[in-house]
């Protein structure tokens, strides 16, 4: 099951306690302070793992927490550390505080760690308190407590290539005709429910990470159909695949209506590299694809490509485009 989306609750370990004690030898009747200092505790570490895709663990585990230290003991001797509790995600989450929002971390590179909540200092025993006008000190420091957080986790799939088209674009087909992903297909609007991530692997040993999202309609960027839940995931993409249906009424229409939800959900997204490519050519006659490939779009300059991930016609052509547009 993919998730990409949970909400936890971390907590350090509270420090251990300082002693109260003293020593207590043969022949030493008036022992000093001997109250050791207790330990520090356990940390709550956040740490990215590449063989994870998904937050599905933190659908049934919502609380963490980190061991306390040890009180201090006697005769100097200082209480135990707590251990740490590490908290492994997939590449690409990002943490956020719960309450502001704020991004407390972005784990894009493999092995990037983070120290999420802090364990608590361990009290100092009364060894560290004697002075010359009091020798023998009956205090000692309680350990700090542990630091409390609720945090959100939010996973942004990173591929090469995203794939932007409406609901039936023929995006699912496309993925699952250049590489081992087998997305769910059918003749209806969200057949796709998650994003789906592919390898294509291109010429001469190489590969190309394409991410499938489902289908983009009239509002995603205020969260109408799958929106807001999905659009995130080709934020990290280095290139859009603009896919839209060859017997489509109003192409252009559809092309201003993809433009004008990704501007509105970022900036970002409107000005990355983008292509875009008329899918399901096999549905139309050869006369009407002609006529088809006369037309221009307003507002785009670019090659427009054609394909049909059912023939292959188009497919290593586009793949030859995305390629040469990663490579620079």
């Amino acid at each position: 099951m993919f998730i990409d989306y949970a909400e936890i609750t971390v907590k350090s370990g509270k420090g251990g306690d300082g002693a109260v004690a003293f020593r207590r030898e043969k022949y030493v009747p008036k022992g000093g302070p001997a109250g050791g200092n207790g330990g520090t505790g356990g940390n709550v570490i956040i740490s990215a793992d590449h063989n994870l895709h998904t937050l599905l663990d933190f659908k049934y585990n919502r609380k963490y927490s980190a061991e306390d230290g040890a009180p201090g003991g006697t005769s100097l001797k200082d209480g135990k550390n707590g251990e740490d509790v590490i908290i492994k995600v997939p590449v690409g989450t990002i943490i956020k505080d719960k309450i502001t929002g704020e991004i407390l971390f972005d784990f894009k590179d493999e092995n990037s760690s983070l120290v999420i909540a802090k364990g608590g200092k361990g009290g100092k025993g009364n060894s560290n308190f004697a002075t010359a006008t009091n020798q023998a000190p009956r205090f000692a420091e309680d350990g700090k407590p542990g630091e409390e957080k609720n945090i959100v986790l939010e996973l942004k799939l990173i591929a090469d290539v995203g794939l932007v088209g409406f609901p039936n674009a023929g995006k699912s087909t496309f993925i699952s005709s250049v590489s081992a992903a087998r997305p769910k297909i059918a003749d209806y609007p969200f057949t796709t429910l998650k994003p789906n991530l592919g390898i294509v692997n291109y010429k001469n040993h190489q590969s190309i990470t394409v991410a499938d999202i489902p289908g983009i309609i009239e509002g995603a960027h205020e969260g109408k159909g799958l929106g807001l839940q999905f659009l995130r995931h080709i934020e990290r993409t280095k290139i859009l695949l603009i896919l839209i249906e060859a017997i489509t009424e109003d192409i252009q229409d559809q092309y201003n209506t993809l433009m004008n939800e990704l501007k509105n959900y970022s900036e970002v997204l409107s000005k990355k590299k983008m292509i875009v490519a008329i899918s399901k050519i096999d549905l139309l006659p050869e006369d009407e694809l002609n006529k088809l490939k006369k037309k221009k779009l307003i507002n785009y300059s670019g090659e427009i490509y054609y394909l049909s991930s059912v023939t292959k016609q188009g497919i290593e052509k586009i793949l030859d485009v995305l390629w040469n547009m990663l490579s620079d």
